[in-house]
């Protein structure tokens, strides 16, 4: 299997992998500069840079490549004392360079609405994919959303059913009430997605938790979502809102914790009987 048709195949997917590329050699090594190795989300292997310890320290500094989305360099010295059974004894070194293999990622739409078309804008602005999800088709329509990956306009269930986000997904929920961001949260968080963000003050948070516990979510699993969503900025209109959101999204996706609030967990103290006022 070539390589580069393999990341093709993995990008469709929706699948990140990392790049492993020899770019320096210091004498005796099990491989050549320029040598490749894919690493694949599940730590598999195509290729090669020389097996043994070389692909062990490349297969773990891939997987934080993948996780961070941000290239490393790993060297890697091959010399050992004679009659040392800790590795090779090749008496060289090499350089590789580990880089991300990503789809462009995700953002998944739930709500068609005003704050649903800035969202997409703005997503599709800094590189994201979207895909529009609204029972109304009045606003998911190709029309409003022409540069969506996706548009679908049908119910909940049906369009549930059709949608499989991956790890690195990314999931909005501004439908048009709290029932149904009740009814997509409920799915949401069983699936993969790596961020669920959820519209709505935290009285609305609370109910919607309350209303799912009652159903047997359990609470741990509602610790994934971010709601109410967004960075505080003090947003009125629908298009500061989104930029809050945006704002966030991307602040995950780099791993820009400062940028990012504690945990807000007001929904699932309260939940869990702490009053709404003595929450954050």
């Amino acid at each position: 299997m070539d390589i580069y048709d393999e990341i093709v195949r993995l990008r469709r997917a929706g699948r990140p992998a990392a790049m492993a590329t020899i770019i320096m050699t210091r004498g005796s090594v099990p491989s050549f500069a320029t040598a490749k190795m894919l690493v694949r989300d599940d730590g598999s292997i195509l290729g090669t840079v020389g097996g043994g310890m070389v692909e062990a320290e490349v297969i773990k500094a891939a997987r934080q490549v993948i996780e961070q989305e941000r290239p490393q360099t790993v060297e890697v010295n091959l010399r050992n004392e004679p009659g040392s059974s800790k590795g090779p004894v090749c008496g060289g070194g090499l350089a590789i360079f580990v880089e991300p293999i990503l789809p462009a990622p995700v953002l998944y739409i739930f709500g068609g609405g005003h704050v649903g078309l800035s969202a997409h804008r703005f997503a599709r602005a800094v590189g994201f994919d979207t895909v529009v999800i609204d029972e109304r088709p009045e606003f998911a329509s190709r029309d409003r959303y022409p540069d969506a990956q996706d548009v679908i306009a049908e119910n909940w269930d049906s369009a549930l059913a059709r949608i499989k986000p991956a790890r690195s997904s990314y999931i909005l929920l501004v439908t048009k009430g709290y029932q149904d961001d009740m009814r997509v949260l409920r799915w949401a968080v069983d699936t993969p997605a790596g961020y669920i963000g959820m519209i709505g003050s935290r009285r609305k948070v609370l109910t919607v938790y309350k209303e799912l516990q009652k159903d047997g979510v359990p609470p741990e699993k509602l610790e994934r979502v971010r709601a109410p969503v967004g960075l505080d900025i003090g947003a009125t209109t629908p298009e500061e809102i989104a930029v809050s959101v945006i704002a966030e999204i991307i602040a995950v996706r780099r791993h820009a914790t400062a940028a990012l609030p504690h945990k807000r967990s007001h929904g699932m103290a309260a939940a869990n009987g702490m009053p709404l006022e003595a929450v954050g």
